[in-house]
């Protein structure tokens, strides 16, 4: 396998895995879950904020969280909203310095998914669609 074929299978094996969940997770009758889904799907709508800055807020506290799941999601979500590579690597210093040296290692992981989003031509994860 090449280096390009690791780059797209890994952005395609998080995009199948969360919409496959999401959707197995829907299909119970659980209005908690579905309401929190809901909510998140709301949270990330344009507002007085737009979708760009609050997907960068996402970014910055999924690193300071240290979710790579959430990290690599929000990668994606910030990449179509149009945040460039500058604006991405300013979000990651934010969340560097917020979140102190143990952010680190997914820092590398956040920059490794957006170089393989960058290089590849795999489909990114819907935009808060949870179903």
């Amino acid at each position: 396998m090449t280096a390009m074929d690791e780059h797209d299978d890994r952005v395609k094996q998080f995009t199948e895995f969360r919409q496959r969940m999401n959707q197995r997770i829907l299909d119970e009758p659980n209005q908690v879950v579905r309401r929190f889904f809901s909510l998140d799907t709301q949270t990330y709508q344009a507002g007085a904020l737009d979708v760009k800055t609050k997907e960068l807020c996402g970014l910055v506290a999924s690193m300071v969280l240290r979710c790579d799941d959430c990290i690599s999601y929000h990668v994606a979500q910030c990449r179509d909203a149009g945040v460039n590579r500058a604006e991405m690597f300013e979000a990651f210093s934010i969340g560097l310095v917020v979140g102190g040296s143990i952010v680190i290692p997914h820092l590398r992981r956040a920059v490794d998914f957006l170089d393989r989003l960058e290089t590849g031509d795999a489909a990114t994860p819907g935009a808060h669609d949870h179903g």
